[in-house]
């Protein structure tokens, strides 16, 4: 189901930031990459043994030596923060990112230049009684410059 703005704004946006990442995406990224830091969940979100909650505030902590799964809460208007900690942490941790494809959002345009695996369907997240009204991106940040697709 495509979702319509009026659908989007009908949802709670508490609901919306307890959305998990499907189980497929994740686990064939774990497999590569091994995560062992969810920075940006909830208690019942975590994927990772090390997760920080929005108690702890994963933008304010060190990810440092880690390898990092990141999938921030997209209904606090705050998705640039997430991107700019992602930059920060890049030269001591591996970082994945899974975002949407916003191409006109400032923070968008920082990616250019990372390593960008367009997924080719529209994501449904687990608690989401619907699919994602947007395209997602999985993010590599890294200093190579390379694109691709994710088939799900």
């Amino acid at each position: 189901m495509i979702m319509t703005k009026n659908m989007i704004n009908a949802a709670p946006v508490d609901n919306k930031d307890l959305w998990q990442t499907p189980d497929h995406i994740f686990n064939s990224l774990d497999q590569i990459y091994n995560f062992t830091l969810d920075p940006c969940c909830d208690y019942h979100t975590a994927l990772c043994g090390k997760f920080y909650t929005p108690v702890e505030n994963g933008l304010i902590q060190s990810w440092s030596g880690e390898s990092v799964f990141v999938n921030p809460p997209y209904s606090r208007y705050n998705i640039d923060n997430w991107v700019d900690k992602c930059f920060e942490e890049m030269k001591t941790s591996e970082i994945i990112a899974l975002l949407p494809v916003s191409t006109s959002a400032d923070w968008f345009q920082k990616l250019i230049g990372q390593s960008l695996y367009f997924v080719d369907k529209r994501i449904r997240f687990k608690g989401a009684p619907y699919t994602a009204p947007f395209s997602s991106v999985i993010v590599r940040f890294n200093n190579e410059n390379k694109n691709y697709s994710f088939r799900q």
